[in-house]
């Protein structure tokens, strides 16, 4: 074990920790909690505002690598909710399964925001007062885990180390809030439908970036999305593809000039338009082929969020700590092995595959 893991081993083993008396605050201590709450409540309304908070905030930060690559992963997540309303997906799953999936990615996006941007916020004061605030985490519920990393964050700035911990912080918040939520179990995870989208290859995160001329795109897919695991490694993989010195600086182009909508209009606009070209009525015909839109052929309908969901009233979050063995901190290790992002093909054929699914399930309609 390493150095830096053998003294936040030390430290997570003050678990548990000591509560904050809220009576001996300050006023200026609790002016700042609560406008951490109102910020992020005022930023938590849907994708768009949460996705964009993350990139702003990585604007003024660039030394947290997850705000961009929280950025990312939550443009993924707009296009997985659009995706429900748009050409094919809409073809395969009936409304009540759309409402389903939606209230699942929903769910997972809103959480993760509400836990993740106070301490963005704590350590944007920390920066500014040159003091450690972040003894106010638990205030907010934040894991005992992530108080000891943000302290050595502080002290030695170490930007990987951080990035990962938020990872390793974000999946084990959702696990028991979402992925293995009763109602997510039985409505989403253990359906037909979900089993298919890891059949058809649909869990798949997309990082477009630009040379100037076209956009291309690099990423991962996820398998057994059900597995903690799985999930924290996906994340690793993720951030060494989007922080590669060769990949970076083209994809953090592309954030910045291209607007988040949700639209996968924003990622291939030659192959998906926000609006729908199709004839109402009309049996669906196969219009893919090599990733482009055959001539004379309809583009792949994808709305814009505003226009495919509405704004959901979250219920407030299950107050408990998910930390509760020092030995997670064996994720924080660097994997020596060098990750793959190509993921154009597989893209591709992913996509006519879901054509063929619905070929398929047309055929069969009464």
């Amino acid at each position: 074990m390493t150095p830096t893991l053998k003294r936040i081993k030390k430290e997570l083993l003050n678990w548990p920790r000591q509560t904050i008396n809220e009576k001996q605050l300050s006023d200026r201590e609790r002016q700042l909690i609560d406008f951490i709450y109102s910020e992020t409540k005022r930023k938590n309304v849907n994708n768009i505002t949460r996705t964009n908070a993350y990139l702003d905030f990585y604007k003024r930060f660039p030394e947290i690598h997850w705000a961009f690559l929280g950025h990312m992963v939550s443009r993924n997540g707009g296009w997985n909710m659009t995706d429900l309303k748009g050409s094919l997906l809409s073809k395969l799953l009936s409304e009540e399964e759309q409402e389903q999936f939606f209230s699942f990615l929903e769910r997972g996006n809103w959480l993760i925001f509400q836990d993740i941007y106070p301490q963005l916020l704590l350590y944007e004061e920390s920066i500014k007062r040159n003091t450690n605030l972040f003894y106010l985490l638990s205030l907010f519920n934040i894991s005992f885990f992530m108080e000891v990393i943000w302290n050595y964050f502080y002290q030695v700035k170490d930007e990987y180390l951080l990035a990962i911990a938020l990872i390793i912080n974000e999946q084990n918040y959702l696990e028991e809030r979402v992925i293995q939520n009763s109602y997510y179990q039985t409505t989403v995870l253990k359906t037909l439908e979900f089993k298919l989208q890891e059949l058809l290859e649909l869990n798949q995160i997309l990082f477009p970036y630009t040379d100037g001329i076209k956009v291309e795109i690099i990423g991962q897919t996820i398998q057994q999305f059900g597995s903690l695991r799985e999930r924290i490694l996906l994340g690793k993989r993720l951030y060494e593809i989007l922080f590669h010195e060769e990949n970076y600086p083209y994809i953090y182009k592309w954030a910045i000039q291209k607007p988040h909508t949700a639209s996968r209009k924003d990622l291939w606009p030659h192959v998906f338009n926000d609006i729908n070209e199709s004839t109402p009525g009309v049996p669906y015909q196969r219009r893919i082929k090599n990733c482009h839109i055959k001539p004379n052929s309809p583009k792949l309908y994808s709305p814009i969020l505003k226009y495919a969901w509405d704004h959901v009233e979250q219920t407030e979050a299950e107050i408990a700590d998910w930390y509760s063995d020092w030995q997670v901190i064996h994720y924080l290790k660097k994997d020596d092995q060098l990750t793959n992002g190509d993921i154009y093909n597989e893209y591709c054929k992913t996509l006519e595959r879901i054509e063929i699914a619905i070929l398929a399930k047309e055929a069969f309609l009464p």
